[in-house]
């Protein structure tokens, strides 16, 4: 219980720290939250690829930063203020200064007449555009002004870099564990604080084990043009060495549990994942990758990377009102979510670097009562260990890896584990190489 208020109380702390910054897919807010992780993960690598690098079908789009932005009245009120919440200004917006009527300014105003009271996150990262994102309130408020109004959106867009951060863990395998989050969202809490927060606490975690078979291989990058890129340049890598996969998003809130399958549907990560619902006894609502995808499991599973890549989340992006809107804050998202969103992903994990394969070093079945691993007295009183023990080797014939025996058995992955280290002290088992 110690160690989970702990867990809780620093991803909490990297929430509030990385919330109020203003991210997008380029620029000063992505470079700050990758040096703030990287002030956690010291090996963290961050790469810098230029505005215009052609990326297969895509290119790397001009630098944005923005300074400030206000719609002001009249009277010298700003109505909307940048500056009191960054989800105000049309993502990548152009840059503007001028007076103009409302008529004028209503076209590039954004607003959720179904949500009054939440302002919309809205981007135009491949054309030029400027915008405001407001309240439908606050619009209907703009509206009531019959006086010109002063706007003023202080942006640059140039030629510069778009950055992404790479953690490598080395294993005793060079067979990879691929984990992948994006950065580029502003101030979103679930939808998208939560994933770099919980992959730098999961990164924290592998870091720390000792004797970790996988090698681990975790990204933090902007959404679609940054797995785009990263494909582009370790596809080759990618295809040959990873045996399971995440796309970790949405994992801070408290509401529910969720898991998009891979496109293959019953892969390693697949495995792995609806193991570690059931071991925790997680109810979760599951969706498919044919109608469901929208998150970057969209490009690692593209034909021709292909990658056994599924997401473990609590509510699924675009499945909650307050998606990809200023209601997804710090008060949608809260220490015990994101704690549960990092525990789940951390146990199939768990799972992964205990599953392998194993064969009955004998024919027949051993002598457990020499070994004192059952009782000498025959008859119809079975010890309960023992019955696990001759299950166990009943199945491992070299094909079932541990996630199937634990189907098979019907019984906990983990004490089939300490069950699996049992028979390997006497070498009443091998592992399948």
């Amino acid at each position: 219980m110690k160690k989970n208020i702990l867990i809780e109380k620093k991803l909490w702390k990297w929430a509030n720290d990385l919330f109020p910054i203003c991210r997008s897919i380029t620029g000063e807010g992505t470079r700050y939250s990758l040096f703030y992780i990287k002030n956690i993960l010291p090996k963290l690598k961050i790469f810098q690829i230029k505005s215009g690098t052609k990326v297969f079908d895509w290119k790397i789009p001009d630098e944005w930063l923005i300074k400030n932005a206000y719609i002001m009245n009249s009277k010298g009120k700003k109505i909307i203020d940048f500056k009191e919440n960054n989800l105000h200004v049309l993502g990548y917006s152009t840059p503007i200064n001028k007076t103009i009527t409302y008529a004028k300014l209503e076209k590039h105003l954004y607003s959720l007449p179904k949500f009054p009271s939440a302002i919309p996150y809205v981007t135009s990262y491949y054309e030029r555009r400027w915008g405001f994102c407001v309240s439908h309130k606050q619009k209907l408020k703009l509206k009531k002004e019959k006086k010109p109004l002063r706007i003023l959106i202080d942006s640059k867009l140039f030629k510069g870099y778009m950055n992404y951060g790479e953690l490598i863990i080395k294993g005793k395998s060079k067979k990879e564990i691929f984990i992948s989050t994006y950065i580029c969202h502003p101030s979103l809490a679930n939808n998208e604080i939560s994933g770099p927060i919980v992959t730098t606490a999961l990164a924290e975690w592998v870091n720390n084990l000792k004797n970790n078979y996988y090698t681990y291989r975790i990204v933090f990058i902007p959404e679609t043009i940054g797995s785009i890129t990263y494909i582009s340049k370790n596809l080759k890598k990618l295809k040959k060495e990873v045996q399971a996969a995440f796309n970790i998003t949405c994992v801070g809130d408290n509401k529910s549990f969720s898991y998009l399958e891979s496109k293959f549907k019953k892969t390693l990560s697949d495995r792995s994942a609806l193991k570690a619902y059931e071991t925790l006894k997680i109810k979760f609502k599951k969706y498919s990758f044919l109608n469901d995808r929208g998150s970057d499991e969209r490009q690692y599973s593209s034909p021709g990377v292909d990658l056994p890549i599924c997401s473990m989340m609590r509510t699924k992006y675009g499945e909650y009102k307050e998606y990809h809107t200023s209601k997804d804050n710090l008060s949608f998202i809260s220490p015990k979510g994101l704690s549960g969103g990092y525990e789940v992903i951390k146990t199939a994990i768990e799972i992964l670097e205990l599953n392998k394969k194993y064969i009955a070093s004998n024919k027949c079945e051993p002598q457990f009562s020499k070994r004192n691993l059952k009782s000498t007295l025959g008859g119809s009183i079975l010890n309960k260990d023992y019955k696990m023990l001759s299950n166990i080797l009943s199945y491992a014939d070299g094909k079932n890896d541990v996630i199937e025996l634990s189907n098979i058995l019907k019984e906990n992955i983990f004490l089939i584990d300490k069950s699996i280290k049992t028979l390997l002290k006497f070498k009443l088992l091998k592992v399948v190489k």
